[in-house]
């Protein structure tokens, strides 16, 4: 696809908005997110909120990359943690607690299995320094344009010119290889709740 390109402008209301539904599509039939929460219609619902908060609460230092089209229409994103901007702020935790709880509210059996999750995530999360990959997305119809590969390579030659590692999380097993093909390589293998589905995690070495 062509006419593709990076943006680090700020985003409007607006792209914030569009921005959390590129982000619900390409999630909808993540097996986390179906675990969590198995009705189309709720998990529709709760996804673009979740997104949407996770977007606009990212954090003072958080970096939001949009890759967008010809009509300036955003059609992929990725969110990078710098270094030493894990954990957030206690107030941009704060700040994303009444999105996820309306993202969730309506089954509460997600809320208490997503807490484990997130429990599990913060312990393993690497003491060395490194860039976070917090989230990357690009719209299903246009998969394997090149948009996510514009994303980490922009991301990662920012880590590389510090000399820090790079980490990420993935729920779903086929994203391995994808990663791999960036220098990530299998950190641990989580299950924080035995019926879910297990949790990946990734470590990309300094460059």
């Amino acid at each position: 696809m062509t006419g593709l390109r990076l943006d680090e402008r700020t985003l409007t209301k607006n792209e914030f908005t569009s921005a959390a539904l590129v982000a619900n599509r390409a999630f909808f039939n993540d097996p986390f997110f179906r675990f969590l929460s198995p009705g189309d219609r709720l998990r529709n619902r709760g996804l673009t909120i979740f997104f949407r908060t996770s977007l606009t609460r990212a954090g003072e230092g958080a970096r939001l990359v949009t890759v967008r089209d010809d009509a300036d229409a955003i059609v992929g994103l990725s969110l990078w943690l710098p270094t030493n901007r894990y954990p957030q702020s206690a107030i941009t935790q704060l700040a994303q607690i009444p999105g996820t709880l309306r993202a969730l509210y309506r089954r509460p059996r997600a809320l208490a299995d997503g807490s484990k999750y997130l429990a599990a995530i913060t312990k393993s999360h690497p003491k060395e320094l490194h860039w976070y990959l917090y989230l990357l997305v690009a719209e299903p119809t246009i998969q394997r344009s090149g948009v996510g590969t514009m994303l980490m390579q922009h991301g990662l030659a920012e880590a590389d010119a510090e000399g820090v590692g790079g980490y990420l999380e993935t729920q779903n097993e086929d994203n391995l290889g994808y990663y791999r093909r960036f220098g990530y390589e299998l950190r641990e293998t989580l299950q924080p709740v035995r019926e879910g589905p297990p949790l990946f995690t990734m470590w990309r070495r300094p460059r």
